[in-house]
């Protein structure tokens, strides 16, 4: 598969990430804290600006100072926000206070009343879609109205301007009323795409049998999408196109933490594919990033550049699949 260009709209939400400092600090006993852009969508696009790509993100942020840093980091990554809309009242933007330390891991996300999920039919359709090469969202924006209905008018409207469709499955069973609405509401999004992405655990849901994750990859590609990768940790990704599939393992690194490796997986693979690579050397490429990412602090910072990644790439071989 090949995209043809690398300007993106990305639709889902930017947030503020909390790291205790310095690195390896417990929350509960930290005294200060290092602050930087979070939240999915957000962090997915400042890794395709790195990789020299173009992004526009369409969501909802708080009217107030975590709403504002929140735009002040879009600025300061390059990312366009002319469709992030401010939203008052008692909808408040996200927020996680992350570790970075491996053993005994904590990450504390809050999404009560998140303003992301205030996304209007209004909101999407303002966006000229005809401008963009592909549409990437994560599912954490269907785990609520009015945010659910209007992404699913923005594939839709991308769809008719001819856009493919990338879904990050991202499934966090927090944000939903139930196991079993993620589920159906998951699979109608699925069969839309042009792309998905997702780890065993996450394909699992969606068949409803973490057994069958990997034949619902399969069955999403053969159904009419272009591309699923089904990844699985450690032992590497699988990645099925309708004329086969590619298996390949993953770049062993020093890990600082567990967080951050998707979000810079999909922006390097997409990336990828943007440039012409291959599907295996956009996969490879993917996880060069997040062999990068999870080596720093922070996500959004830590994505790494064009430089960091090639140079990243012509030092390591390779890896093969577990």
């Amino acid at each position: 598969m090949k995209l043809d260009g690398n300007r993106f709209v990305i639709i889902g939400r930017a947030g503020m990430d909390f790291y205790p400092d310095p690195p390896g600090t417990k929350t509960e006993e930290a005294t200060q804290f290092f602050a930087c852009l979070g939240g999915s969508s957000a962090n997915i696009g400042v890794a395709i600006r790195k990789l020299g790509g173009q992004v526009d993100l369409v969501t909802c942020v708080s009217d107030d100072a975590i709403g504002r840093f929140a735009l002040n980091q879009l600025d300061h990554y390059g990312i366009g926000r002319a469709h992030v809309r401010s939203v008052g009242g008692e909808a408040r933007n996200s927020l996680a206070v992350v570790e970075t330390r491996i053993e005994d891991h904590q990450s504390v996300i809050y999404r009560n009343g998140a303003a992301d999920f205030e996304m209007t039919d209004s909101d999407v359709s303002g966006v000229d879609y005809t401008a963009y090469d592909a549409l990437i969202t994560t599912g954490t924006v269907f785990a609520a109205e009015p945010s659910r209905s209007a992404t699913f008018l923005a594939f839709d409207l991308a769809k008719a301007a001819g856009l493919p469709l990338i879904l990050d499955i991202d499934y966090r069973p927090y944000s939903w009323a139930s196991a079993d609405e993620a589920a159906q509401v998951y699979s109608r999004a699925g069969a839309m795409c042009d792309v998905i992405i997702g780890n065993d655990v996450e394909f699992g849901f969606m068949a409803g049998d973490y057994d069958r994750g990997l034949d619902k990859a399969r069955e999403l590609v053969a159904n009419g999408a272009s591309l699923a990768v089904y990844k699985m940790g450690e032992k590497g990704a699988i990645t099925i196109t309708p004329q086969g599939e590619v298996t390949t393992g993953i770049y062993r690194t020093d890990a600082l933490k567990p967080t951050g490796a998707g979000d810079s997986f999909l922006g390097g693979f997409v990336a990828g594919l943007a440039d012409g690579l291959p599907v295996r050397d956009a996969v490879l490429q993917g996880s060069a990033a997040a062999a990068i990412v999870v080596s720093r602090v922070g996500c959004a910072p830590a994505m790494p550049t064009s430089a960091e990644l090639d140079s990243f790439l012509r030092a390591n071989a390779a890896p093969t699949a577990a």
